[in-house]
C-alpha cells in the first residue's frame, strides 16, 4: 500500500498543472497516474500553434505547451507513473492501479484530482448506412496518424462535423497535399471557435456547409463516396438534397464524451449537460475528498482555460488536505441558467466563500448584440453587452465576493441571456 496526500488521475495540461498547484500550496506527497507513456497528453499530438495565449501571452505549439509543465514537475519531487492504468476508485479514495513495472498498485489518497479528459464520439454513435469500410476515422485519430506516425490516411477528404479538432484537421490535410473537398456541418452554426474558421476554412476556400450530414458511405473494402443531404430544424433530412461526393477518407468531427467511468464507479453525480461531474467552486465533486477538472469536468476550446480550471481544483484539493474544516462547515446553493444558457459550471457555490466566484458557461443558439445577464435573487447584477455569442466558444461572467456575502441558503444565482430587440 502507497500513502499519498493527493493522487492525480491524468498526466495531461489538468492534470500536471492540478498537481503543480497542489505542491505550491504546500502539500507534500503528490503523484500522477498517467495510461500514456509520457505526460503531455494529447497535446503531444497537437503541432498546431495557438496553445498559451491567455495563459503565457505567446503562441506556443501543443508540444510546446505540454513541455513547459512537463518541465516543472520534473523539477518537483512529484512522483509521476507513466504506461498506468487506474482501475478503480474505491469510497475511501483507495486507487487501484495497474502497470508493467509494478504489477497492481494500491494507493491511498487522503484526496485525489480526476483529470482524465475525454474521447471523440465514434461512427457507431451516428446513424450513417454503410458497410465498415476503410477510410472512416475519427478526426483525432487522422490527427495521431498524420502528425505522430508520419502516415496519410487519405488523398481526398470530407469531414463531418465542424468542431475545432475537424477544422484543424481540414487546414493539416490541406498543407500535407491532400484535397478537402468540404466539412459539413449537421447545426445551422459551427461547433468551432471563430479564429479557426476563420485560418483554418476561409484561408483555404474550403466550404463549410451548415445544416447538412452525411447520411451513407459507400464501398466495400475503402471508402469510396458518401452521400451528403441538407437537414431541417429539427435534424430530419429534406427529401431531394440528397447529393454524393467522391472521396476515399470521412473524418468525424462529432463532439467529445468525458472519460467518466472511474468517476461514475465512485458514485458521483453527473451533470446530463457536460456529462462531466457535478462540482462546487473549488472543483470538489460531492464524494468528499474528489475533485474534476479539465475536459473530463467540461470540454474546454482552449487548453489556457484547461489549466486555470486545473489550478483551482489543485488548491482545493490542498485545502481539503490541510483544512478540512473549511469544506465541513460550507454551505453550497445551487448556480442556474436561464433564457439561451445551456449549462454552468460549477453547477454549486458556498455561499460562505470569502472570494469572487467564476461562473462557466455555454449558450444553446448563435446570438448577436446579446446581453449576459447575472441575477441574485432576483436582482441583477452585471449585465455585459456581448457582440456574438455561439455555443463553440466558453463564456464566463464573475460573481462579487460582496454579492455572496449578502446571499442566504434560499438564494437563487442565475445566468441568461437577454436578446436584443
Amino acid at each position: 500500500m502507497l500513502k499519498y496526500d493527493l493522487a492525480v488521475v491524468g498526466g495531461g495540461p489538468a492534470g500536471m498543472a492540478a498537481a503543480l498547484k497542489a505542491k505550491e500550496c504546500g502539500v507534500k506527497k503528490i503523484i500522477i497516474l498517467e495510461r500514456a507513456e509520457t505526460l503531455g497528453g494529447i497535446l503531444e499530438q497537437c503541432i498546431h500553434t495557438g496553445f498559451g495565449l491567455h495563459y503565457f501571452g505567446e503562441e506556443l505549439s501543443g508540444p510546446e505547451y505540454a513541455g513547459r509543465f512537463i518541465e516543472q514537475v520534473r523539477n518537483t519531487d512529484i512522483d509521476v507513473k507513466t504506461d498506468t492504468m487506474v482501475l478503480d476508485i474505491s469510497d475511501k479514495n483507495l486507487i487501484t492501479a495497474v502497470n508493467k513495472q509494478d504489477g497492481l498498485l494500491h494507493i491511498d489518497a487522503t484526496a485525489v484530482v480526476l483529470a482524465m479528459g475525454c474521447r471523440e464520439r465514434p461512427r457507431g454513435a451516428l446513424s450513417i448506412a454503410g458497410t465498415r469500410a476503410s477510410g472512416i476515422m475519427t478526426a483525432g485519430t487522422a490527427q495521431k496518424y498524420v502528425n505522430i506516425d508520419g502516415y496519410m490516411p487519405g488523398k481526398k477528404i470530407v469531414i463531418l462535423g465542424s468542431g475545432d479538432i475537424g477544422l484543424i484537421m481540414a487546414r493539416r490535410m490541406t498543407l500535407e497535399g491532400a484535397e478537402v473537398k468540404m466539412v459539413c456541418e449537421l447545426m445551422p452554426y459551427s461547433g468551432g471557435l471563430t479564429r479557426n474558421i476563420v485560418q483554418c476554412l476561409n484561408d483555404f476556400n474550403i466550404p463549410l456547409k451548415l445544416s447538412t450530414t452525411v447520411i451513407e458511405t459507400h464501398g466495400k473494402e475503402r471508402l469510396e463516396g458518401v452521400t451528403i443531404a441538407k437537414v431541417d430544424e429539427h435534424g430530419q433530412v429534406i427529401d431531394g438534397t440528397q447529393e454524393y461526393v467522391a472521396c476515399d477518407t470521412l473524418m468525424l468531427s462529432v463532439g467529445l464524451i468525458p472519460e467518466n467511468e472511474l468517476t461514475k464507479g465512485i458514485g458521483v453525480s453527473l451533470d446530463p449537460v457536460t456529462k462531466g461531474a457535478v462540482v462546487t467552486e473549488m472543483r470538489e465533486t460531492d464524494h468528499p475528498g474528489v475533485f474534476a477538472c479539465g475536459n473530463v469536468l467540461q470540454v474546454h476550446d482552449l487548453v489556457d482555460y484547461v489549466t486555470m480550471e486545473a489550478q483551482m481544483a489543485g488548491q482545493g484539493a490542498a485545502s481539503y488536505i490541510q483544512d478540512r474544516e473549511v469544506f465541513e462547515n460550507a454551505e453550497y446553493i445551487s448556480t442556474s441558467h436561464g433564457n439561451g444558457v445551456r449549462y454552468i459550471v460549477p453547477q454549486k457555490m458556498n455561499i460562505r466563500s470569502k472570494e469572487d466566484i467564476k461562473l462557466y458557461f455555454r449558450v444553446g443558439a448563435v446570438y448577436k448584440n446579446a446581453k449576459v445577464v447575472l441575477e441574485a435573487d432576483g436582482t441583477i447584477i452585471s449585465s455585459k453587452k456581448k457582440v456574438k455569442l455561439a455555443p463553440g466558444e466558453m463564456e464566463n461572467v464573475t460573481v462579487p465576493a460582496d454579492v455572496i456575502a449578502k446571499l442566504t441558503k434560499d438564494s437563487t444565482i442565475c445566468v441568461r441571456v437577454e436578446e436584443s430587440q
